[in-house]
Order: structure tokens, then C-alpha cells, then sequence
């Protein structure tokens, strides 16, 4: 460790990538925690300042997947936002997903408790706040809840360990480091499709050919809401559409699809999030957030071949949140769950 620490910390001139193999080894003694805490921080910061290749990341990803319980739960979509969270947009990947599920495209969702940089609002919140105790979600618990509503929810830090046991040190770092990609495409369900954030543009090139080389089928890369998956209701849309191992820029404008929406600025809590998500889900809630979840429905729709187009996909969203069968998915989800050791506030 102490020799690729040496190449990755030589500062920014010096410093060079590591090939595919020197960064195995570096994410194996990380992610085993065979380092130490101090080269543990060292090599991240170290990261963070170079910044890092398609090859690391590659490498710390199949570790990550190497280390996590992973089999094909579910064969449909991975919604992989930011495990920092949210603190000023609505996450309307988690309202999406059920209406998804209703259109039969099956969906994985996964996230830890909130992580730095952001420290925000994240799903595993909105799902305690539901009155499951998130706490006591077992893998079964959530195995069983998506085999009878095309649902899954993973907590990361149970399915991939590593991740819960760098947390101290990374909430101590307190930024940005290398796990925060990793940890989003470990993949829990082995998906077929994957949705990505990411914050800033200029990654879209080196994340485009990481996810071609993961091996997806079709793949969208979304400078969405705050880093996350999901796509601005009030302005156009920068993507990277990933189909047949080739990437291309595209740009999705929801005044085109006649859904663009000014927002409202609110403050975002785990309890106004969900009641949002179960307005939204029953057909009502402030336009801006469901159009938002028409939109980021039909997107993904479109990407997993269920409809020929991404206006079909916002007629099929539309008709399957205003007859009330996204509300029965997420019911019959939220049932099991309650009806799992997880439960301990109540019914739907």
C-alpha cells in the first residue's frame, strides 16, 4: 500500500494513474481494510486530488461487487443517486420507481444513511419516515418485498459491509472520495439497465466508458437534480445515452414534452419528501413533482425498451399514476414490509 500510495500522493504533477491491477490491490487492502486508517485517508484525499481513472474506478467497483451480496432479484433498471442525499429537490427516483414497476419494468433501489460531502435527505430516511424500521430491514425482508411488488430497496452497508465499516473514516474526511462512485454501481439485482448521476459534465465521457465496460445493455448518464438520477422539470437536460457499447450526448427538454414546471423552493425533510412521493403516487401533489415523476418515468421507460418513445412513456406514466396502479405498487411494497420484523409504526 505503501508503494502505490507513493504514486497517487506525489502531488498534482507528479502524481500518475494506477493500471488496473495496481488499483485492485489498493481497493482490496481498502475495502479489507488491511490498510491502515492513516492510508485508508491518505490514498482518498490522494484520489480526490488527481482524480481517478476509469481503471481505478473499475477496480474499486469489482471489489465493492466481489465484497457485496449481489444475484439477478430483480432483471430490470438500477437507480444509482448520490448516497450523500438531498437538501434542496424533491427525489422523485423514489415515486418513479413504483410507477416503473407498474408499467412492468422491475426497479433497484439502494442507499446508506446520509454521507458528506452533501449530508442530505436520502431514500433509507423517506423509508423509515413510511414507519418501517429501517434498522431491522433484513436482506430477506427487502428480497421479499420486491418479489411481490417489482421493488427492491438495498442497504448498502448490509449487502456490501465494507462500505458500513469505512463509514467513520470517511465521515471524518468529510468530502468527496472515489467510494462515492463505486458504491453506486456494486449493482445488488445484476441489472440489465442502469441510471446514473453525476454533478459535474466533465465526467460524462470517463463515467460513459466505465458503464459501457461494466457491460450494461443500455445506460443513462443524467447531470441531474443535485448530482442525482433525476432529470430538471424547469430547464433542459444534459445526458449520456449508452446503447450497444457506444455513448452519445443527448439533451431531454421537458418544455418539448409540454411538462416543464417552475419549481418551489421548500424545506426538504424524510416526512415532506415521502408525503410528497405519496402525493405524487396518488395522482395529485404540486404539479412541478409529478410532472417531474412523468418525465424521469418515461426516460426510463423509453431506456428499458418497454415504449417506443419517451412521449409514449409520459402517456403510459400519466395513465398509470392517475388510475391509481403506481399507488397499488407502492401499497403492496410498503404492505410487505409492514407485515416483515421491519415493521413497527402501522399499515398503508
Amino acid at each position: 500500500m505503501i508503494n502505490i500510495l507513493k504514486e497517487v500522493a506525489r502531488g498534482k504533477r507528479g502524481a500518475r494513474d494506477l493500471s488496473y491491477d495496481e488499483a485492485l490491490i489498493a481497493a482490496e487492502a481498502i475495502l479489507g481494510q488491511t490498510a491502515s486508517p492513516v492510508q485508508i485517508g491518505a490514498f482518498l484525499i490522494a484520489e480526490r486530488i488527481k482524480l481517478e481513472s476509469i481503471e481505478e474506478l473499475e477496480a474499486f467497483v469489482a471489489v465493492s461487487r466481489k465484497l457485496a451480496r449481489r444475484e439477478p432479484v430483480l432483471q430490470g433498471l438500477d437507480c444509482a443517486g448520490p448516497y450523500d442525499g438531498r437538501k434542496h429537490s424533491f427525489i422523485a427516483t423514489f415515486p418513479t420507481a413504483f410507477l416503473l414497476s407498474a408499467a412492468g419494468v422491475p426497479v433497484t433501489l439502494h442507499g446508506t444513511a446520509c454521507l458528506p460531502p452533501k449530508w442530505g435527505v436520502t431514500l433509507q430516511d423517506m423509508i423509515q419516515e413510511s414507519g418501517i424500521d429501517i434498522a431491522r430491514l433484513t436482506q430477506a425482508d427487502a428480497i421479499e418485498a420486491a418479489a411481490g411488488s417489482g421493488v427492491l430497496f438495498a442497504k448498502a452497508e448490509d449487502w456490501c459491509p465494507p462500505l458500513g465499516a469505512l463509514r467513520p473514516l470517511r465521515e471524518d474526511i468529510g468530502m468527496r472520495t472515489i467510494l462515492n462512485t463505486a458504491e453506486k454501481l456494486i449493482d445488488y439485482s445484476c441489472s440489465p439497465y442502469i441510471v446514473f448521476g453525476i454533478y459535474h459534465n466533465t465526467v460524462f465521457d470517463r463515467l460513459s466508458r466505465l458503464i459501457i465496460k461494466l457491460g450494461y445493455q443500455k445506460g443513462l448518464i443524467v447531470q441531474g437534480v443535485e448530482g442525482s438520477e433525476d432529470l430538471y422539470i424547469d430547464r433542459p437536460n444534459r445526458v449520456y445515452t449508452i446503447t450497444g457499447g457506444q455513448a452519445q450526448l443527448d439533451i431531454i427538454d421537458p418544455e418539448s414534452l409540454g411538462l416543464e414546471t417552475e419549481v418551489p423552493e421548500l424545506e426538504w425533510t424524510a416526512l415532506r419528501q415521502l408525503q410528497t412521493a405519496e402525493e405524487v403516487l396518488q395522482g395529485g401533489g404540486h404539479m412541478a413533482f409529478y410532472n417531474q415523476t412523468l418525465l424521469n418515468g418515461g426516460v426510463r421507460l423509453h431506456l428499458a425498451g418497454k415504449v417506443n418513445s419517451i412521449e409514449e412513456g409520459v402517456y403510459t406514466c400519466k395513465h398509470l399514476l392517475d388510475n391509481g396502479e403506481a399507488w397499488a405498487v407502492y401499497a403492496k411494497w410498503k404492505s410487505l414490509l409492514h407485515g416483515s420484523k421491519a415493521a413497527s409504526l402501522g399499515q398503508v
